[in-house]
């Protein structure tokens, strides 16, 4: 076992430009042996080893695709051979505000800039004659939003007017914040102001057509429940509301729904070849892919990551990794529809007792998974490493793995995949 691993855990938070579409994200390294450990130098070695382990051999880099990296780079990292596994087409380094600004550090940056990396500067709270030297070379200045932080924005956009660079807030909690900072002239934002159910009360969710017509397709071709299955859980809305009419149709039978497969099987494949058709040609071209939609990638992730934490712990348990992508994908629900989750299970009353449980009160096993995935989505130390204390086995060196993986997986949502087209002539056959 590697120490270093064990002592960094790797956390992400969304980025989003004024359209609220997904622009990239900041990959946090933390020291878990240090709870309110914000700051890659606590560990150089263990941080380095961690990113290395991440773009090299889990391929970070390639599957968040087109979507920009920012990293924390502290002064021994700014100066480390570790920036040579890094894409700098894709990566923006986050250059700290603890660095000293040295000559060493401004040429250091010169060289970083020649090699086509995007730097930007952290946690800026005023621009001062210090930062004269570095403010040509650097593309994005981040403000974080703490106490007093519109007057400092305001002072900020004026000192920096004229030049050349892109304004980042950070820690956009609330949609009035990300309204005030994009009327000052911010165009990037970071933060999880867009997933609280305030923010999507009254909006309907639109369906990925790729996602529809694939399963169209597969309905027509005979596909088997597993391929549906799979296809479905590319699509964490349409999940929702397969349960839901599942529910319907399921109305005054004594079942628990504890996956996909059982929806699928309960609705029947004339039922859902009826109810697709209808999606299909009631959904108007979505222009943002499931790639671009900060909220359904991040619950793509989370149920992902915690099938897979779940199969770490009991691979023997089949059933039990389907509840956890369910839970997952339930725990998103007050979002994307804008209703509390007591609403939402008054609705589902056939799902299992232990995903009420978890989304009700974070209780057994599948509610501390939720409670590892979230605390990882929150960056909070603390909770994590209690959460993990019930998992011996499970150290941060695999999580990081399954992390890794879970974001490769959300990031090929909205991928084009083999043989997806529109079927010709579709009907609407309602006959049995």
């Amino acid at each position: 076992m590697d120490p270093l691993d064990r002592s960094i855990y790797l956390g992400r938070q969304p980025i989003l430009d004024q359209k609220k579409a997904l622009y990239g994200y900041e990959l946090l390294f933390r020291n878990a042996r240090i709870p309110n450990a914000a700051n890659v130098t606590d560990d150089s070695a263990a941080t380095a080893t961690v990113i290395s382990h991440a773009f090299s051999e889990l391929s970070l880099g390639e599957a968040l695709d087109d979507k920009k990296v920012f990293i924390n780079i502290g002064e021994e990292l700014l100066f480390s051979d570790v920036l040579e596994f890094l894409d700098p087409r894709q990566v923006v380094l986050e250059i700290l505000e603890t660095i000293p600004i040295t000559p060493r550090v401004v040429e250091r940056c010169k060289e970083l800039k020649q090699k086509e990396f995007t730097l930007a500067l952290d946690d800026i709270c005023e621009i001062m004659p210090i930062h004269a030297a570095l403010l040509p070379l650097v593309d994005i200045v981040k403000l974080i939003l703490l106490e007093d932080w519109e007057e400092k924005a305001r002072r900020i956009v004026s000192d920096l007017r004229g030049q050349p660079l892109m304004l980042l807030a950070e820690r956009v909690e609330t949609q009035e914040q990300f309204r005030r900072c994009a009327e000052l002239g911010f165009s990037l934002f970071q933060g999880y102001f867009f997933a609280y159910p305030t923010v999507l009360q009254g909006r309907g969710v639109k369906h990925d057509r790729l996602v529809l017509m694939t399963l169209l397709n597969q309905i027509l071709g005979d596909a088997d429940i597993k391929e549906l299955e799979e296809t479905f859980k590319r699509a964490p809305a349409l999940s929702v509301n397969l349960l839901r009419l599942t529910n319907s149709v399921a109305f005054g039978r004594r079942v628990q729904i504890i996956s996909l497969r059982q929806a699928i099987t309960l609705l029947g494949r004339l039922q859902l070849q009826r109810w697709l058709q209808l999606l299909l040609f009631s959904s108007p071209d979505n222009q943002q892919q499931i790639s671009g939609n900060p909220l359904l990638q991040l619950a793509a992730t989370r149920a992902f990551l915690m099938e897979k934490l779940a199969r770490f712990l009991k691979p023997e348990a089949k059933a039990l990794a389907e509840e956890a992508f369910m839970t997952g994908i339930m725990s998103f629900v007050p979002v994307i529809l804008g209703m509390r989750i007591e609403e939402v299970l008054t609705q589902l009353n056939n799902l299992v007792p232990s995903i009420q449980e978890a989304l009700l009160a974070r209780h057994g096993l599948l509610g501390k998974l939720l409670g590892i995935v979230e605390s990882l989505e929150r960056d909070q130390p603390g909770p994590l490493l209690e959460y993990l204390g019930d998992f011996p086995t499970l150290g941060l060196d695999a999580l990081n793995s399954i992390h890794c993986e879970a974001i490769a997986w959300a990031a090929e949502l909205g991928r084009p995949m083999k043989h997806d087209k529109l079927p010709e002539n579709p009907r609407l056959d309602w006959s049995e």
